[in-house]
């Protein structure tokens, strides 16, 4: 099994930003977390990041070429608005489950909407970084 984790903007600010809401954790520990599940689970998985639109549309994109079996995306503030992402998976055809570290229906009123939701298997709120783990489990078990 192939899985890609696509994280978008100001995921790499982890640990620096908002630590009252993300907490202290890097980016680099997220990673490295990513990885690890992916050893535990004998799955490969291709972590990227991107503080770009455009560049998450090419990735899930060749997410498809590659016969990628699942895509894991927690797109940052670009799940509230971004069109080009929900037609990006739609298209694609690939199973993804979108992943939210924070529980996004409990925080400021235009976060509670996610525009990619409908067009993902299945989502992850609120955990952390298990959300990521809960979402590999679904991917593997599907």
């Amino acid at each position: 099994m192939k899985l890609l984790v696509i994280n978008g903007p100001n995921l790499n600010f982890l640990g620096i930003r908002e630590k009252h809401i993300y907490g202290s954790k890097t980016y680099f520990d997220l990673v490295s977390y990513i990885k690890d599940l992916g050893k535990l689970y004998n799955v490969g998985i291709q972590v990227e990041q991107t503080n770009y639109e455009g560049k998450i549309v090419d990735l899930i994109q060749q997410a498809y070429h590659a016969s990628y079996d699942g895509i894991i995306i927690n797109p940052g503030a670009l799940t509230h608005y971004s069109y080009a992402i929900y037609d990006a998976i739609k298209g694609s055809n690939i199973p993804t489950v979108e992943v939210h570290l924070t529980d996004i229906n409990l925080r400021e009123e235009f976060r509670r909407v996610s525009v990619i939701r409908a067009a993902c298997v299945t989502h992850f709120l609120g955990l952390g970084f298990d959300s990521y783990h809960e979402a590999i489990k679904f991917l593997i078990k599907r």
